[in-house]
C-alpha cells in the first residue's frame, strides 16, 4: 500500500529550461527529512507546460537523484488516453514505482468514459496506478462507484488521491473500495480530516516547503499521537492556506524562492505572484521560522 508523505514536486526552471540541478537538491533534501515518495511532474510540477521529452526527463531524474531510497510515482496522466498511455509506458521504462493518473481535464468525459480510460491505461502499463480526482481543477469526479469497478477489473489500480474536499466522499471511497486500496489525501488542510475516516497518507504542496514537519504530522496521526498531530496542523494550518491564495505551484514555488531553495521561474500563463500576496505567505513563512 501506498502510504505516507509523498511531496507533489514542483519543476525548477532556469533560463528556460528545467533545472536539474536546483532539482537534484530539492530532491536530497526530501529524502533527508523523512517523506515517503515523490511525485513528479503532477499540476504542481507544471506538466501542463512541459513538452513530451521534458515531462519524460523530469521522471527520469527524479528516480535517478532518489536512487531507490523512497518511492517515485510519476505524473503520467493527460485528457487523451492514447496520450496518458504513452507517458505511463514512458514513466515505466524511467523505472518509476508508480503512476499518477489525473481525471482527464477540460473534455470532461462520463463516468463510463472515465471507466474505459483508467482501464485502458492500467492494460497498456505493469504500474500500479493512482487514481487522481480533483473536479475544482478537472471539472470531473471520478465517481465512487467507478473507483469501485476499477479497483475490482484493474489490478494495478491501487489507490486514489482524493481532492475533493469533504471527509464525506472520503468515507464512501472507504466503503466501496477494498481494505488494500489506499486513499491519500490531496489537500494539506484537509490531511487529518481525510486521515480520521480512512485515508492513509497525503500527496502533499506543502512538503516541498515543510517536508519534515508535514512527514511528522502524518506519522503522529498514523501512530495514534492525535494530539501531536493536531497541534501540528494547527502550526501548519496557515501555510496550508497561503499556498494556496494563488493559482498552485505559483506560492509554493515563491516560498522554495524564498528559501533560497530555487530560481524564481514558471512558464506561461503562470507568473509571478501578486505583490499583497507575496508578502502575506513571507509573513507566514516568518511566523513558522523558516526565514531569518
Amino acid at each position: 500500500m501506498i502510504v505516507g508523505t509523498y511531496t507533489a514536486l514542483v519543476t525548477p526552471f532556469r533560463d528556460g529550461a528545467v533545472d536539474e540541478k536546483a532539482l537534484a537538491a530539492l530532491v536530497e533534501w526530501q529524502i533527508e527529512s523523512g517523506v515517503d515518495g515523490l511525485v513528479p511532474v503532477g499540476t504542481t510540477g507544471e506538466s501542463p507546460t512541459l513538452d513530451f521529452k521534458e515531462h519524460v526527463r523530469v521522471i527520469e531524474a527524479v528516480v535517478e537523484f532518489t536512487r531507490r531510497r523512497v518511492k517515485v510515482i510519476g505524473g503520467s496522466g493527460a485528457n487523451a488516453t492514447a496520450e496518458a498511455i504513452e507517458l505511463t509506458r514512458a514513466a515505466e521504462k524511467a523505472g518509476a514505482d508508480g503512476s499518477l493518473q489525473v481525471a482527464p481535464y477540460y473534455n470532461k468525459p462520463t463516468q463510463e468514459g472515465l471507466y474505459r480510460h483508467f482501464k485502458a491505461i492500467a492494460a497498456a502499463s505493469k504500474l500500479p496506478l493512482v487514481l487522481y480526482s480533483i473536479p475544482g481543477r478537472c471539472g470531473i469526479e471520478i465517481g465512487v462507484e467507478t473507483c469501485r469497478r476499477l479497483a475490482a477489473d484493474c489490478p494495478t489500480v491501487v489507490a486514489i488521491k482524493e481532492a475533493g474536499g469533504t471527509p464525506d466522499r472520503v468515507s464512501r471511497l472507504r466503503a466501496a473500495l477494498p481494505s488494500g486500496f489506499a486513499v491519500l489525501s490531496g489537500d494539506d488542510s484537509m490531511t487529518l480530516p481525510f486521515m480520521s475516516v480512512g485515508a492513509v497518507g497525503v500527496i502533499s504542496v506543502a512538503s516541498n516547503v515543510v517536508p519534515r514537519e508535514v512527514t511528522e504530522m502524518v506519522c503522529a496521526y498514523a501512530a495514534g499521537r492525535l494530539d501531536a498531530a493536531r497541534m501540528a496542523h494547527a502550526r501548519l494550518a496557515d501555510l496550508f492556506k497561503d499556498l494556496f491564495i494563488e493559482t498552485n505551484p505559483i506560492p509554493v514555488k515563491a516560498a522554495l524562492v524564498m528559501l533560497g531553495k530555487i530560481r524564481e521561474e514558471y512558464r506561461l500563463p503562470l507568473c509571478e505572484m501578486g505583490r499583497e500576496n507575496r508578502a502575506r505567505l513571507e509573513k507566514t513563512l516568518r511566523a513558522l521560522g523558516l526565514l531569518g
